[in-house]
């Protein structure tokens, strides 16, 4: 790390602008030749061209991490210390505009991992778990799953209506417990499997990988997965302590709104505390105006632990490969 004064004292309010200013500005006024436009308003860095700057964030795809003003790029990617960094941020001669907050509607980018040139490492940690293998091959096929060139993980990719790819969730697939979503993504059009025909009813999940667990389990009982709707939550839906002042998760609503022809949603979800507390808070916003319908697994904790149980199937401990897992 390059030297810092640590004993100088700095005001909370230089503090504060120096936070204020978000890495793309930083760049266009002290680094314009280290920007690259990469299209639309997604950027990198001539020095790193896997740092992507989009949204007002910046994620650096082949070291892990990111943030989201300049301050953070200053301290976690050229190494300053913290009060090298306020002054170089506070102290220059160049003037400097916060920019105008983002309006609501303005559309996000998303940016999605590289592609690895295959998706081994992800067939074999689903097959793993038990999905069906020509599940996992149809989901490749369609681009809805895919893997990451950088630490192999798995990708469950959403799509809007006309089949853009808007949200995407990481998943270790080595033993890391590392989950994220990438930047960018619109959390309305999480990771689902629709029918091919139009059906009435929703099936709703906690994760990618109970969805397709699901979808497992009805092939093995000699039904279609493709005559139902499964759709996932993106990311652990926190009700609040008074169910009825809860919303529903953005992903559902949004799918019920685009939907007016559904009329029964069922709950899958897990069978602990969080699972039973989301179940009770969804039936008392939606049963107004759906039939809901509580299915958790009929045993074990989530519909995957269930798979695997009705498969007779034990969880492998994955085998870690790299020595830069996340």
């Amino acid at each position: 790390m390059r030297s810092s004064r640590p004993y100088v004292q700095l005001a909370p309010a230089v503090i504060e602008q120096a936070r204020q200013m978000d890495l793309l500005s930083y760049l266009r006024a002290y680094e314009p030749n280290n920007l690259v436009r990469v299209g639309g308003s997604v950027y990198c860095t001539r020095e790193h061209d896997s740092l992507k700057i989009s949204n007002g964030k910046w994620y650096w795809w082949s070291r892990g991490f990111g943030g989201v003003s300049a301050l953070d790029y200053l301290i976690k990617v050229k190494d300053y210390g913290f009060v090298e960094a306020v002054e170089a941020l506070t102290g220059g001669a160049v003037e400097w505009t916060p920019p105008q907050t983002p309006k609501k509607d303005e559309p996000k980018v998303l940016l999605l991992p590289p592609k690895n040139r295959d998706c081994n490492q992800v067939m074999q940690y689903l097959f793993g778990r038990g999905i069906d293998y020509q599940l996992i091959q149809d989901c490749i096929a369609d681009g809805t799953i895919y893997e990451s060139a950088d630490y192999h993980n798995a990708v469950f990719v959403g799509k809007d209506k006309s089949g853009t790819p808007k949200y995407a969730a990481l998943r270790s697939t080595l033993g890391s417990p590392f989950k994220q979503d990438a930047s960018g993504s619109d959390k309305r059009y999480s990771f689902r499997l629709l029918a091919k025909e139009p059906t009435n009813t929703v099936h709703l999940f906690e994760a990618a990988v109970d969805l397709l667990s699901y979808a497992t389990y009805l092939k093995c009982e000699g039904k279609d997965y493709r005559t139902q709707n499964l759709l996932s939550l993106s990311g652990v839906y926190q009700p609040k302590k008074e169910l009825s002042e809860s919303k529903v998760p953005i992903a559902l609503s949004t799918y019920l709104k685009e939907n007016p022809q559904i009329k029964t949603v069922v709950l899958h979800l897990d069978n602990d505390k969080t699972g039973r507390l989301c179940t009770a808070a969804l039936t008392e916003l939606l049963k107004k105006n759906y039939e809901i319908v509580d299915s958790p697994p009929p045993v074990s904790k989530d519909v995957n632990d269930f798979l695997m149980s009705y498969l007779g199937l034990s969880r492998q401990k994955p085998v870690r490969e790299r020595s830069d897992v996340r």
